[in-house]
């Protein structure tokens, strides 16, 4: 099954399709659809935020679309991030912005008040021509705490300080992040779903 992707980040769009593919699907680009859009994310959770992505898209392309939101929770933090993941350092920030303040804000926390978690989100959004439209949610959580460096060179955002026993999701292979990883756990519980639709 071929469906549209909701994302314009490359680095998560490429983490989509290597999991969908691992599910026998694919994932068309907005570039490959010819879609150049920017997206209000102004829900108040990851997962009103998905499906906003993926109505948004699907009825542009009027195909089957897929839509990732997810972000980090720290509990010493009351939870932030959270649905402010990619912006927390502010508009037009860097992942190294975001992380620089995220160490800043855990300054001096003892390892075992660091715990944390990345959810993600992910809807898949179907559009018909009869309009009784119909989308699924799913969510996964990885737990962890956030490391006092950067560790790793893989992956992306705040992967190199997302520490799950004692190694960053970003000294991880591609593989084993995916394995564990809560987009990887949202993906493969969307996959369950998919399977049994009618499109």
């Amino acid at each position: 099954m071929i469906f549209a992707a909701a994302t314009n980040n490359a680095k998560k769009l490429k983490e989509i399709q290597r999991i969908l593919h691992a599910l026998g699907h694919d994932a068309k680009t907005l570039r490959e659809l010819g879609i150049d859009i920017e997206i209000e994310e102004n829900g108040t959770t990851f997962a009103e935020n998905a499906v906003i992505k993926a109505k948004t898209i699907a009825e542009i392309c009027h195909m089957p679309t897929i839509s990732d939101d997810s972000g980090l929770e720290v509990d010493y933090l009351d939870g932030a991030p959270g649905v402010y993941t990619a912006r927390y350092a502010g508009e037009g920030c860097t992942d190294d912005d975001n992380i620089d303040k995220l160490l800043a804000a855990l300054e001096g926390v003892e390892r075992e008040k660091r715990t944390a978690r990345f959810v993600s989100s992910v809807c898949l959004y179907i559009p018909r021509e009869n309009g009784e439209d119909s989308h699924v949610v799913c969510t996964g959580r990885c737990k962890g705490w956030i490391g006092f460096e950067r560790m790793g060179d893989g992956g992306f955002g705040y992967d190199p300080v997302f520490m799950v026993g004692d190694t960053s999701y970003s000294q991880m292979t591609a593989e084993a992040k995916d394995a564990i990883s809560h987009r990887g756990q949202a993906l493969r519980m969307l996959g369950e779903e998919i399977a049994k639709t009618e499109f």
